[in-house]
């Protein structure tokens, strides 16, 4: 039997303009601009605006408002259900306050620029590529059969950026229908291109290769073919033990290969990829700091004039081009409304962390205090989630260098004295700690510990453990020198 019943809930659902404006919060910079581009393609009603024509409109029109553009007030059957639509979350979105969102404060939204100024950007620089630069040395091989030539130019398309094999020889005869021992052959001859060693399987394969093509000692080849395992965890007394040899030829061994390339396929990709534009600067200017948005190449954006007259006299228009007008007029009105918002919302955030981590800007990293997304949440009357949104993925100009503003927030640990420490500052200490050991002797984690607890930090070994391995650094024993 059917029953008829009835039920009380509370949803919560977003706006379309809490959506745009979550989106618009966690692009970068470079992002957003890319995305402005392409509403300026998409939107027609929407377009960009000099900063001379900018600053007139604001003094003739300062608030945008929908409702100006409205054409003569029609009656409820005349107005479709899609447009009755539209008005609808029009009277939704005046609840947002947006005087106070957008109200004027003490902070440039962009960095200045000279109108005049003209933009230059630098052209990429041509870099030739590892696959590249192996290519031309196969086809200046001599006597090389067109077989041959077409399994080499196979096994430079299988090497990595670290100039190593990425697949094994069988696959590669597979897929060519020849044998193994001619994709060997050829193989061997590419290993000695410059870089010597490119192609090698493994690093023993690749370091063996270079000490060959440089006539390198017969204890150093024989330490990596007959003894790798212990020469890679650094068990040099071993090594001298089973070679039956002095402690001191193991070290001139192990300096010959020091000084071997271990990432032949190295300095072949292109630098263009390895630079972070920061979307945040802070600048100390006197006792004070000014904080500024790397804004200079978002254009300024309004809606045409042209599409705003054609809706206020919209009367004569058909429906359908009215509706798809208030439409796009309304999509364009969230998305400036919402960078103003993105803007202010970062600047507040960053002022926030500023406010906390004064001594960072003043000092530098050894100063950073703990801090988490919370702190930073209450601070500003925000939740984590928006907080979350605008520091990840984004970096801050300092006058120590350019960090991702997630970097300002970390765990705390509390000293002897009782002080809060944060533990990027533990993990900074550690670090130093072990640069100025004793190369011939390193420290183990338990005597970190001791050193920091002597400094009156009390840390587990295992806490030191896992801090060291966050910062790459490897255990003691591969960290001895001999």
């Amino acid at each position: 039997m059917v029953e008829i019943s009835q039920r009380m809930a509370l949803q919560q659902k977003q706006s379309p303009q809490q959506v745009l404006l979550s989106t618009l919060l966690q692009l970068p910079v470079l992002s957003l601009e890319q995305r402005i581009k392409m509403e300026l393609q998409e939107n027609p009603v929407l377009e960009e605006v000099l900063e001379e024509e900018m600053e007139m409109e604001e003094e003739m029109e300062p608030e945008l408002k929908l409702e100006q553009e409205k054409p003569e007030k029609e009656t409820e059957e005349e107005i479709p259900e899609e447009e009755r639509e539209i008005e609808i979350d029009e009277k939704k979105d005046e609840d947002i306050d947006w005087d106070m969102v957008l109200d004027e404060e003490e902070y440039e939204f962009r960095i200045p620029r000279d109108p005049n100024e003209e933009v230059y950007e630098a052209p990429p620089v041509s870099v030739k590529s590892l696959q590249e630069h192996l290519l031309e040395q196969l086809h200046l091989v001599p006597d090389l059969t067109e077989k041959e030539i077409m399994i080499g130019e196979n096994i430079i398309w299988n090497i990595n950026e670290d100039g190593y094999l990425g697949a094994n020889l069988e696959e590669i005869a597979l897929n060519l229908d020849v044998s193994v021992e001619e994709v060997e052959k050829v193989l061997k001859i590419i290993q000695r291109f410059d870089p010597v060693g490119i192609g090698a399987r493994d690093l023993r394969e690749c370091l063996l290769i270079q000490l060959e093509e440089r006539g390198g000692s017969e204890i150093a080849k024989k330490i990596l073919r007959e003894h790798y395992e212990d020469f890679r965890n650094k068990r040099f007394e071993k090594i001298a033990k089973k070679m039956e040899i002095s402690l001191d030829d193991v070290r001139e061994a192990m300096e010959e290969i020091s000084h071997l390339n271990p990432k032949p396929g190295e300095g072949f990709s292109s630098p263009a990829l390895n630079y972070v534009v920061p979307d945040v600067i802070v600048e100390r200017v006197d006792d004070d700091f000014v904080i500024s948005l790397n804004e200079s190449h978002i254009p300024n954006l309004r809606i045409s004039p042209v599409y705003r007259r054609m809706l206020a006299n919209s009367r004569n228009l058909p429906r359908e081009v009215r509706s798809y007008l208030r439409k796009r007029v309304e999509s364009a009105r969230w998305l400036i409304n919402s960078i103003h918002q993105r803007r202010a919302t970062i600047y507040k955030v960053v002022s926030a962390i500023v406010k906390r981590q004064r001594e960072f800007f003043e000092k530098g990293p050894g100063h950073l205090k703990p801090m988490i997304l919370k702190d930073i949440a209450d601070d500003v009357g925000m939740d984590i989630s928006t907080i979350s949104r605008v520091t990840n993925g984004k970096y801050v100009q300092t006058d120590y260098g350019v960090f991702e503003l997630k970097y300002f927030f970390s765990e705390k640990l509390r000293t002897a004295d009782g002080e809060e420490v944060s533990n990027k500052m533990i993990k900074e200490r550690i670090r130093q700690i072990i640069e100025n050991e004793d190369p011939h002797k390193p420290l183990t984690d338990q005597q970190i510990v001791e050193i920091l607890k002597k400094e009156g930090v009390p840390i587990a070994r295992r806490t030191v453990a896992k801090y060291r391995e966050q910062l790459g650094i490897p255990v003691a024993r591969l960290r001895r020198r001999i």
